[in-house]
């Protein structure tokens, strides 16, 4: 599986030039006035995970593949979008299937830099998004429920299922999220293939200026006392130093960081607390061909994590065997784990561990 983010925010809030730092491009153009991204951007980029190169050193692959996170950054949208006012509502589209929203918003002065509704009030900017995310919702529930309704006037066994959507299409008129409906399993199937915008995980980041990326200033206190109460991550971000950052090499990365004080740059920063709250982790597959890293979600049982290389692999599965990355790095490889004893033979039941390095058993 991989990770797909959709970047979403007012126009001119630094969406684009955080897209083209974290993707270390120049697919997104930036300017200083609305609506500059007219098409959706897409980048995939490899996830960064230092234990990949520890595994290489001793396995001496022929190739490194790290996990990889697809961004997605569409128009700024605004205040009405939804009633046809800018771009962004017409490529909402392209975030439903990301699985996570990255819901940028501007933390800092500048009179140079435009704000579309003329002064930076970042909880009012949250609100204005978020608002368009429920009512594009509502609109697409509207014509999956007029589908429900008619199917209840012949089948009488749908009609539960009818009222239910009823409860929904309310649920979105007061203006609140798929997230939040609490008869979501109800719908079932239906409710998780709407791939509803408002049921996605949620970090907000922070855009700052350089003055503000180690203390916060008021905007981003109010940014966090806001997604506390909305139970969701944040990140604080400086869109224009990520800029410089991406022109650089590795070793003069960790310098700019250090003397910021910034103890991991923002791609690692966002993918981090992406992998967090979704509840994703990676194990690793390691021999002379490739060191290779694979995502899945946390706590899934090793047939399952064995399908995400092939479905063969959870059709037939028989074992796993199992080494923790420490203990592989400690005994330097697979041969020193088996002969540690560290190396175990895994069954159906077991629960990958983030780190673990895998090779899998099957026959079909």
């Amino acid at each position: 599986m991989s990770l797909g983010i959709g970047i979403v925010g007012l126009p001119n809030v630094g969406k684009s030039t955080l897209f083209n730092a974290l993707t270390r491009s120049a697919a997104a153009q930036a300017a200083n006035y609305p609506f500059c991204t007219i098409e959706p951007n897409k980048a995939v980029v490899p996830v960064p995970d230092a234990r990949l190169a520890l595994l290489a050193e001793l396995v001496k692959p022929q190739k490194i593949v790290e996990a990889a996170v697809e961004f997605v950054d569409i128009a700024g949208l605004v205040k009405g979008a939804s009633r046809g006012e800018g771009l962004g509502n017409q490529f909402l589209g392209n975030i439903r299937e990301t699985a996570a929203i990255l819901h940028v918003v501007r933390c800092f002065d500048d009179p140079d830099i435009i704000h579309v509704d003329h002064s930076v009030n970042p909880v009012r900017d949250l609100e204005i998004i978020e608002t368009e995310l429920v009512i594009a919702d509502a609109e697409q529930w509207d014509k999956k429920l007029d589908a429900l309704e008619k199917r209840a006037r012949v089948d009488k066994t749908s009609k539960p299922l009818a009222e239910c959507g009823e409860r929904l299409q309310k649920h979105f008129a007061a203006g609140n999220p798929a997230a939040t409906f609490p008869e979501a399993e109800t719908l079932g199937e239906i409710f998780t293939e709407m791939r509803f915008l408002t049921a996605k995980k949620v970090i907000y980041c922070a855009n700052v200026d350089e003055k503000t990326i180690v203390a916060d200033n008021d905007y981003v206190r109010q940014v966090r006392a806001y997604a506390a109460k909305n139970q969701r991550a944040v990140v604080k971000i400086c869109a224009k130093m990520e800029e410089e950052l991406a022109a650089l090499n590795d070793d003069e990365r960790r310098e700019y960081l250090a003397e910021y004080r910034i103890a991991e740059g923002g791609l690692e920063q966002v993918i981090r607390l992406s992998y967090a709250t979704l509840g994703l982790c990676s194990y690793f597959t390691a021999g002379p061909k490739e060191v290779k890293a694979w995502t899945i979600e946390s706590g899934w049982k090793a047939p399952k994590a064995a399908s995400v290389i092939h479905t063969d692999f959870e059709k037939g599965f028989i074992r796993a065997e199992v080494i923790a990355f420490a203990d592989y790095i400690k005994y330097r490889g697979e041969q020193g784990a088996k002969a540690a004893g560290v190396m175990r033979a895994e069954g159906k039941d077991y629960a990958v561990a983030d780190g673990d390095v895998m090779h899998f058993r099957f026959n079909v």
